[in-house]
Order: structure tokens, then C-alpha cells, then sequence
């Protein structure tokens, strides 16, 4: 389910919704790893502590971003508070079947 931050800019949530998608399509593509896809779910579901607000060079996350923003990216916040990070792992999260990873 999508989900903003009520302090987000309209730029922020279409971003959002921009990663969201691409994060849904990524883990839904047969092709991808489904260790990367437990990856990605484990990062949706760590807290902001855990994350620590480090800078993450996930290469489908960056791909997204960049796809997203039109701007060449190399690293992205690891925190739910940015758009990109949140709106990828919430989609991929959301479109992974719970009885495959347990969710």
C-alpha cells in the first residue's frame, strides 16, 4: 500500500509513486534474484535506526532513481523519510507474495 509522509512536497509524493512502481516491477520480474528481493524486504521493514541513514549503491534501487529523477544517482539515503528509498522497498515489499518470504 502506498504511503506518504504528510510533510511531503507533490514532487516528493510523484517520486514516491515513481520508485513505488519501479520497486513492484523489479521484485515481480522473474529474473531477479529472490535473494535481492529479501534484501529489499528486509531494508522495508528495518526501522530508521537500524538503517542508520547510510548511503546504499543497491544497483535496481539507483537504476529506479535515477529512471525516476532523470539525474544520474550513484547512492541513495538509506531512510524511510526519503521518497525514493521508501516508495522503491514499499512497492517491492508490497508485490512479493507473503508465502514466498514469510511477510
Amino acid at each position: 500500500m502506498e504511503s506518504y509522509h504528510e510533510d511531503w512536497s507533490d514532487s516528493q509524493r510523484a517520486l514516491y509513486d515513481e520508485c513505488y512502481r519501479a520497486g513492484a516491477d523489479w521484485a515481480d520480474d522473474p529474473d531477479t534474484p529472490s535473494e535481492d528481493v529479501q534484501q529489499v524486504i528486509n531494508m522495508a521493514e528495518a526501522d530508521d535506526d537500524t538503517l542508520a541513514d547510510v548511503e546504499i549503491d543497491f544497483p535496481s534501487l539507483v537504476d529506479a532513481v535515477t529512471q525516476a529523477t532523470g539525474e544520474v544517482v550513484t547512492t541513495v539515503p538509506a531512510s524511510h523519510e526519503d521518497p525514493s528509498f521508501k516508495g522503491f522497498v514499499d512497492g517491492a515489499r508490497d508485490s512479493t507474495s507473503g508465502e514466498v518470504f514469510g511477510l
